[in-house]
């Protein structure tokens, strides 16, 4: 399908762990298999964490296996450490599975130590543990989070993101994408970093990752897409935050609505490649699925009728 734009699905994953409730594992099936039909190439699909740190992905392997291969289609799963890598490709070896995989760094001391348990460099080394088992059978992302800003420290240096960038890049690592974890982004910081990462790591493609905690979501994304960026992550509903037993950050945690984001891009002209026709009986679903209203606009109100014109 031509697009000019490439967004990666996250409701199975980074919308999925904050909620407390454990979804089926066949409901989740369903609406990844959706997701795909809708015409996603990147799909957020499972993590593979410690079940009692994050309950929502006891189900990891158990899901992975349900998932048929689609042609063109990037099925992501997170990996915390080189256990979560060998289940990886265990899943794999088996004949199904993620074939891309995600690996985080905090790009400040303090969420590093608080969402990772981890000191920053202790993490590196746990990063370059990953990739390395990780023997080049996946497709590597490379995770940025707090890249614009820490609740816990403020203001995060630059030159801190474009070197963990490059760390990334030394690894091995295809994409990198930087988080705007509890949506502290402003439009200006955005161009800036994306630009300074595009001149310094043209080798990476680059992901942009933004929460609508404080409303800025929407201007961040086209922020980026006028920097050069074009690969974005959403999650139908606006659904997602910090794991349901990991706090930090107060508020509406949720990342930026795929419905809303799909709307605004395809009004500008900017096609996303995904079926418009079909995108609002999957938020339906998607809302279905949790038992309540979520947080989309697009959801309540319709697509923009500008983005259904030829």
């Amino acid at each position: 399908m031509t697009r000019d734009v490439i967004l990666c699905e996250c409701y199975a994953r980074d919308g999925l762990q904050h909620e407390a409730r454990f979804i089926d594992t066949s409901v989740k099936a369903d609406l990844i298999q959706r997701f795909a039909a809708l015409g996603f190439e990147r799909i957020e699909a499972t993590s593979y964490s410690n079940p009692a740190v994050v309950p929502q992905f006891a189900d990891a392997s158990e899901l992975l296996a349900t998932l048929p291969r689609r042609e063109g289609v990037w099925y992501k799963a997170t990996c915390a450490n080189v256990r979560a890598v060998e289940r990886a490709l265990a899943d794999l070896d088996a004949g199904h599975g993620a074939n891309e995989i995600s690996l985080l760094v905090s790009a400040s001391e303090s969420h590093s130590q608080r969402n990772l348990k981890r000191t920053r460099e202790e993490q590196w080394r746990n990063v370059a543990a990953m990739a390395e088992r990780a023997h080049g059978r996946f497709r590597m992302v490379g995770t940025i989070s707090v890249a614009f800003g820490c609740p816990f420290e403020g203001r995060v240096d630059e030159a801190t993101v474009v070197d963990d960038a490059r760390r990334f890049a030394e690894l091995g690592v295809d994409a990198v994408t930087l988080g705007d974890t509890t949506g502290m982004a402003a439009p200006q910081a955005v161009q800036g970093l994306f630009r300074v990462l595009l001149r310094e790591c043209p080798q990476l493609a680059l992901v942009a990752h933004f929460h609508d905690t404080r409303g800025t979501g929407l201007v961040n994304y086209v922020a980026a897409l006028e920097a050069g960026v074009r690969y974005f992550d959403s999650a139908f509903g606006g659904v997602g935050g910090h794991p349901d037993k990991v706090k930090y950050g107060g508020g509406h945690t949720g990342n930026v609505a795929t419905e809303d984001l799909v709307s605004l891009f395809e009004s500008m002209g900017v096609r996303t490649g995904l079926d418009l026709q079909q995108l609002l009986e999957v938020s339906r679903l998607c809302q279905q699925a949790l038992g309540r209203e979520l947080h989309s606009r697009v959801a309540a109100s319709g697509l923009n009728p500008l983005a259904l014109r030829p």
